[in-house]
């Protein structure tokens, strides 16, 4: 046997064991070296942020403030004025009986002049729309799409009747709220548009146009009623209803009044009181509402902005007069800790 043989292929094994060990890739990210931005905060911008944060939040507030005093709103509580004296010990009762009127009339008088659109919510609290199984009670596919009109495993305790598969399906459908407005002034019918009040998303996508209501609110009635001659991507109530709420306390859109009502005019409001809010101690109000730029009527955006905005401005303020009163060198290594004398110890 040749020795340089033996030489040769100890020298090729570990030529190939260099190969096959996995050595650590070092890079630029791994050990933490790419450019950063390494901001040093010193009392000049640590001012000039808060003072910059408070200038720009302030005038914010202001201003969502005065657009939210803008807004006229009229919020009226009716479902104990909707119930006859002779119920008022037994609303439940009252609500549930099928022989017992349910119309109610009431006024409302425009505090100030109310200029279109001119939109017109329902109001329902104590109401948990986000309860966990309430939510899970519906079925997207069905709603569709007709092809999947049978797929009701997700929507129990409403999935099906007698006469076969319910469409929509579930609790959230079932619940559908059902009470109805109409106003008139002088008597004059004021319109409401209805349409339009559901998202675009939920209209062209989400609802389908060969969808029709079958089997739905037969036997034990929980809310509206649905026409069985009207797919449901123009069912906007439905719609509505179904985007359901995070809060107990919640506003859905019931429609628009495109005309403008003048101030200390009296709304006549015709109210049928069908839902069934007495039964969970819930509360139902009408409210009639202009919009901003910010929306609805919510002083809370406001608010917060001139607290930050003021406590920003505080603060520049308070380092300021330290800074003034008390300056301390920048970067003096006498205040790191391990240059201080530990408690007890002498120089």
């Amino acid at each position: 046997m040749n020795p340089g043989d033996s030489d040769g292929a100890s020298e090729t094994s570990s030529v190939a064991a260099k190969k096959n060990s996995k050595k650590p890739k070092y890079s630029r990210f791994t050990q933490q070296e790419l450019p950063a931005c390494k901001p040093i905060l010193t009392p000049g911008w640590v001012i000039t942020a808060f003072i910059c944060i408070g200038v720009i939040f302030i005038p914010i507030g202001l201003a969502s403030l005065f657009a939210s005093e803008n807004v006229v709103e009229i919020v009226d509580r009716y479902d104990k004025d909707c119930v006859p004296s002779t119920y008022n010990g037994s609303m439940l009762e009252f609500i549930q009986s099928s022989e017992t009127n349910k119309t109610c009339i009431k006024t409302l008088t425009v505090p100030k002049k109310m200029k279109q659109p001119i939109f017109v919510y329902y109001q329902l609290d104590n109401f948990y729309q986000n309860h966990r199984r309430y939510v899970k009670s519906r079925s997207d596919k069905q709603l569709r799409s007709k092809a999947f009109q049978d797929s009701v495993e997700d929507c129990k305790p409403e999935t099906s009747t007698e006469a076969g598969s319910i469409v929509p399906c579930g609790l959230i459908a079932w619940s559908l709220f059902n009470d109805t407005y109409g106003f008139s002034k002088y008597n004059k019918t004021i319109q409401v548009n209805k349409k339009g009040i559901a998202w675009k998303s939920d209209r062209q996508h989400k609802f389908g146009s060969d969808v029709y209501p079958k089997n739905f609110q037969q036997g034990w009635i929980g809310g509206a009623k649905l026409d069985e001659n009207v797919p449901l991507s123009e069912q906007e109530d439905l719609m509505v209803w179904m985007r359901t709420a995070a809060l107990p306390s919640f506003r859905k859109l019931y429609g628009k009044i495109e005309e403008d009502l003048d101030a200390n005019q009296n709304i006549t409001v015709v109210i049928q009181n069908n839902y069934n809010t007495y039964s969970f101690s819930g509360d139902k109000k009408l409210v009639l509402s202009t919009t901003s730029w910010i929306g609805g009527k919510n002083d809370f955006l406001g608010v917060a902005y001139l607290t930050v905005g003021g406590l920003c401005l505080f603060l520049a303020i308070s380092f300021i007069l330290l800074y003034v009163f008390r300056p301390r060198p920048l970067g003096d290594p006498s205040y790191l800790s391990w240059n201080k004398n530990p408690a007890g110890t002498l120089n």
